[in-house]
């Protein structure tokens, strides 16, 4: 840009506003004024005219502003810079601290929420807890399980008019005059049905080695093997104007079998340590409980345990010339009605020694399951399982 031009214009424009206040509102200005003015105005394009000159590079025209002008300029905007700059940490410092009332407030209400949501749960569990309680307190203190019978042989009397054919399992019974209900497993399909089953076992199967508290309880899996209990036996057995019929079916190991079955039998009670009665016997295996001699007859003998010594053998007995203190742990700890131990334990387990050989065993020499009235050719069987079971006889008989 020519630098004359440039002052002229500049000239002209200082000059035009200045010429119309002279002549609209000033008029008592002389014109010598007016001529100081253009002089100054003419001075001012002389030196910026020498001022560009100096700073021109390598022939080149540079317009550069006075440095007063432009520090001040800088001044001017870095205090508004600053001031904004100000203003905006300000405003975000105040928005922030509400951002952050905010979020401790809603945070605060959450945790009163939730604490409140516990404390009812809390409650809740409580008072369902109590209900619980006193649920299974009615449950097992007021409300009978329900039953289906007396026993097997009642069971089978109840359901032959309306089932077909009524399936061995497990029911529920509630012998007569009794405050107990218990499982029992019923035979239905045997020799006409209606048998409770009292003992179910095979040898080595399931240990029966066991002290008196668990004989008088019972112990086991009712469809398998189990001891269903003696004071369970008992309160069948002692029903008012009932008879019971005692079956026993042994099978072999050579797969024969035979059975041993009294018209009548009954338990004493506990005071008697739940002495064995028994009726007439009847069967293909012989009269084990009896035996051969009366020092063998196991008939009215109290039951004993390892821990419960009835045996009779005080302070021991002598079975083939051996001495015997204690009839249980000669039959390796297992418990039954024994009279110097005798020639039947249907609960026999074979122990560490005297264990068969040949096919055979000298009578009472061993602890296997024994019935030592069923032999061959003068042998006694080896007893490979058994089942022992009740039935109501009919009254006149």
């Amino acid at each position: 840009m020519d630098l004359q031009w440039t002052a002229a214009f500049l000239l002209q424009l200082l000059y035009l506003p200045y010429a119309a206040t002279v002549s609209a509102g000033a008029g008592n200005r002389t014109s010598d004024q007016s001529d100081v003015v253009i002089e100054d105005l003419l001075e001012t394009a002389a030196a910026l005219r020498t001022k560009s000159a100096v700073v021109g590079v390598k022939g080149q025209d540079v317009c550069s502003i006075p440095c007063d002008i432009t520090a001040k300029l800088l001044r001017e905007d870095k205090h508004s810079l600053c001031g904004q700059f100000q203003q905006s940490l300000l405003a975000y410092s105040r928005s922030t601290r509400k951002m952050i009332r905010d979020v401790m407030d809603e945070q605060q209400r959450a945790i009163d929420f939730l604490t409140t949501q516990m404390t009812e749960l809390i409650t809740k569990m409580q008072t369902l807890s109590l209900e619980v309680q006193r649920s299974n307190t009615e449950m097992y203190s007021v409300k009978p399980v329900q039953s289906h019978g007396r026993d097997c042989s009642d069971i089978k009397d109840s359901l032959v008019s309306v089932v077909p054919k009524i399936p061995s399992g497990i029911y529920i019974a509630h012998p007569e005059n009794t405050d107990s209900s218990f499982e029992v497993f019923c035979e239905m399909d045997y020799m006409g049905g209606g048998w409770t089953v009292i003992q179910r076992r095979t040898e080595g199967l399931m240990d029966f080695k066991r002290p008196w508290a668990d004989y008088v309880s019972g112990f086991g899996h009712l469809p398998g093997q189990h001891w269903l209990g003696l004071s369970k036996v008992h309160q069948i057995l002692n029903q008012k104007e009932t008879r019971f019929q005692l079956h026993i079916a042994l099978v072999s190991h050579d797969d024969e079998t035979a059975y041993a079955s009294y018209d009548d039998v009954h338990l004493g009670d506990d005071a008697q340590f739940y002495s064995l009665h028994l009726g007439r016997y009847a069967g293909s295996a012989g009269d084990a409980f009896r035996g051969y001699e009366q020092e063998q007859n196991q008939d009215t003998a109290p039951f004993s345990a390892t821990d419960v010594d009835n045996d009779g053998c005080v302070p021991f007995c002598t079975i083939h010339n051996r001495t015997v203190e204690s009839c249980s742990a000669r039959h390796n700890h297992t418990g039954w009605w024994f009279n110097q131990c005798g020639l039947a334990n249907l609960n026999g387990s074979p122990g560490d020694r005297g264990a068969r050989g040949g096919g055979g065993h000298a009578a009472g020499d061993d602890t296997h399951i024994l019935w030592d009235t069923w032999t061959q050719n003068g042998v006694p069987h080896r007893i490979r399982s058994v089942t022992m079971k009740i039935r109501r006889l009919t009254t006149n008989n």
